[in-house]
């Protein structure tokens, strides 16, 4: 049975059928890489349909054979971003201790931090515009997630298990968070002098969070610190 993450998934208006064969969704996983790369650094109104397909290393008319129109590329990268982060929630459930829950979740959005930095930085710069393409899937299909996760985090502290704490500011506690690491990753590297966030990086602000979040929580972590946690950027 399909958990509320998945289901909130499969009601995204943004996703594209994941059904085609192998080869297909291996080229869009690849064209989709790319468009991070490109709307990142250039926004929406800067990319280009041929920029893509350069760093994607197809011809152009491919690429429009998988996504019609740059319009149809960023509203699928923003898809598959949500996707992402959204599918990780399906550790939060309330027969899990809230500490072994809560810590894999803040591991697992810190390792898409780390793996994922431009898909990211398009969603945030998406949602400073505004969020015109993505405002109804926040407004329903993210509202009504985070609304069923909340209620498996009150019932934690109604049983004792945790500190009373605000759920959902909770969420957007360990989104700014884990999140920050990516969208303001020059901010960082500014201030600790280093070019880019490596892989001793994020494990030091992954264990950093880890405690402090749980803490404000009532918590103690639980897991040992592991290596393979944060991917190499």
């Amino acid at each position: 049975m399909d958990g509320p993450a998945t289901a909130a998934t499969r009601r995204l208006p943004l996703a594209r059928d994941a059904s085609g064969g192998r080869i297909r969704q291996e080229n869009e996983a690849m064209i989709l890489r790319a468009a991070e790369h490109v709307f990142a650094r250039a926004g929406f109104a800067g990319a280009t349909m041929a920029e893509i397909a350069v760093r994607a290393g197809v011809p152009k008319s491919n690429l429009h054979y998988y996504f019609r129109t740059k319009q149809a590329l960023y509203r699928a990268v923003l898809a598959h971003t949500l996707q992402l982060w959204l599918s990780e929630t399906e550790t939060i459930r309330a027969e899990l201790p809230p500490q072994v829950a809560l810590e894999a979740y803040i591991r697992a959005k810190m390792r898409l931090s780390a793996s994922h930095p431009d898909a990211s930085r398009v969603f945030a710069n998406e949602l400073l515009h505004g969020a015109p393409e993505i405002g109804e899937v926040l407004r329903h299909a993210l509202r009504e997630l985070v609304a069923h996760k909340a209620a498996v985090i009150r019932q934690w502290i109604a049983n004792g298990q945790m500190a009373s704490v605000d759920p959902q500011h909770l969420f957007f506690t360990i989104w700014a968070a884990t999140q920050t690491y990516a969208d303001f990753e020059s901010q960082i590297c500014a201030v600790l002098g280093v070019s880019r966030l490596g892989r001793r990086d994020f494990e030091l602000a992954t264990e950093h969070l880890v405690a402090l979040l749980l803490r404000g929580c009532g918590l103690r972590p639980v897991a040992a610190p592991l290596v393979r946690d944060v991917p190499t950027p």
